[in-house]
């Protein structure tokens, strides 16, 4: 990955936009739905994501604990809020990050 990145970054001036992708899926302890939202994402064949539990955060409480689970790519500034399917997380992660024109 790093070698493609490199080529790419070298080409384009920039990492390609699957190389930014940072997801977040917050979630809680014990949440019958976030264990849904987890399956999904493995059916979506998602890429690596990091599980944020919001439990405890008041922060995180604040902004997310009727919401949740939410999918975010911070690379984008997007969330994707829960129900959603294989196919909606599909989309949104097609969903190319603001500005990027696509290939040279």
């Amino acid at each position: 990955m790093r070698g493609i990145r490199l080529f790419y970054a070298a080409r384009h001036g920039r990492d390609p936009p699957h190389a930014r992708m940072t997801l977040f899926l917050f979630q809680r302890d014990d949440c019958h739905l976030c264990d849904l939202a987890l399956e999904v994402l493995a059916a979506a064949r998602a890429p690596e994501f990091e599980s944020v539990f919001i439990d405890g955060d008041a922060a995180l409480e604040a902004g997310y604990g009727e919401r949740i689970p939410v999918l975010r790519d911070e690379s984008r500034d997007a969330e994707l809020e829960w129900p959603f399917d294989a196919d909606a997380v599909r989309e949104f992660l097609a969903t190319p990050p603001p500005g990027f024109t696509g290939p040279a």
